[in-house]
């Protein structure tokens, strides 16, 4: 039903603006291009946007060039991928009535005329290489690409909890189609410049611990001393996932003085985006975030509060608080 409404919306449109949300991920960015490219070969003429534009990780996907801050003209057809709220497109809609959702996200609530939204995928990218031979779209090299790089990205190369079988039967697919799996792994996960290895260590140099809760900042001055030039956390939330016995990983990011973007990541079995939702984010249940208002000590004490309620409340079979009552820094103060 859903597809025959969205072929059938693409069939008849020929101009299409497709966006995603601010500070784009790689599935954001691969869902973009690769729904772009394919619609742009089938003879549509597309506007891709994306609000904060392409971080340098993602520049040497194809289409990426064409990417804009912001609509130029009149479209169609305007469809939303890999975004969970409509906020969280940094208002380059204007307005605009959104006529498409494209997602994977738990706490979407469906935001467009028509909404596809499959929480059990593994990227919103996943969900497109799915469907889009059913909307009359060819895969071809340059769109597997795209979709195999989101793909990688959200599932921090398949090994999020909600990787399947499936997931890697799609990625074979795209690989089949041309994709080149070991370039855009290096890229999307491995290969990193200089600055943000330094900024990492702004980060993991205030790293601190409460039995299975694990946090740590990065703030402005951090970001100015390691001369990174993006602003995000430069996948610094992938390393802290890794920690051994952690139940809950929460990174702050200082945007401005005034704003604080707040990351989570959590073991299996433990939904941080109930806590990311209660404060007008979303997620995942393994992986969720929020922008929040205030400057970086007011909200990181907010947020941990939140954070330690939400542990103290789940049963010790399903993954209570560490038994003994222990903080620490990293340096061991």
């Amino acid at each position: 039903m859903i597809d025959r409404q969205i072929k059938e919306l693409l069939h008849r449109s020929k101009k299409i603006g497709l966006t995603s949300h601010i500070r784009p991920d790689g599935d954001a960015i691969g869902a973009v291009l690769g729904l772009g490219l394919a619609l742009t070969a089938a003879g549509k003429r597309v506007e891709m946007v994306l609000r904060n534009g392409i971080s340098k990780t993602f520049r040497h996907l194809p289409g990426a060039e064409r990417v804009q801050s912001a609509f130029k003209t009149e479209n169609d057809l305007y469809i939303v991928l890999d975004c969970s709220d409509l906020e969280r497109t940094g208002g380059v809609l204007n307005g605009r009535e959104v006529d498409i959702v494209i997602d994977h996200h738990i706490t979407n609530k469906g935001f467009g005329k028509v909404n596809l939204i499959e929480p059990e995928s593994v990227a919103t990218c996943a969900t497109l290489a799915q469907h889009m031979p059913d909307w009359g779209l060819v895969i071809d090299k340059a769109v597997a690409s795209a979709l195999l790089s989101g793909i990688i990205s959200d599932s921090i190369g398949f090994r999020t909890s909600n990787t399947t079988a499936l997931s890697l039967r799609i990625a074979a697919d795209l690989i089949e189609k041309g994709a080149d799996i070991n370039q855009l792994y290096n890229r999307a996960l491995i290969s990193r410049p200089f600055t943000s290895v330094h900024y990492w260590g702004y980060g993991l140099a205030k790293l601190e611990r409460e039995n299975g809760l694990v946090w740590t900042t990065l703030s402005l001055a951090d970001r100015h001393n390691a001369g990174y030039q993006e602003d995000d956390d430069a996948d610094l939330t992938n390393i802290l996932s890794s920690i051994e016995d952690m139940d809950v990983v929460v990174l702050f990011i200082e945007q401005k003085p005034d704003q604080v973007k707040v990351s989570w990541r959590a073991r299996p079995g433990i939904n941080v985006a109930s806590i990311a939702d209660s404060l007008g984010g979303g997620g995942h249940p393994a992986a969720a975030g929020v922008e929040m208002e205030g400057n970086l000590a007011q909200v990181k004490d907010l947020i941990l509060s939140k954070t330690r309620d939400y542990l103290r409340s789940l049963k010790p079979e399903n993954g209570s608080p560490r038994d003994s009552e222990v903080t620490e820094h990293i340096n061991g103060k």
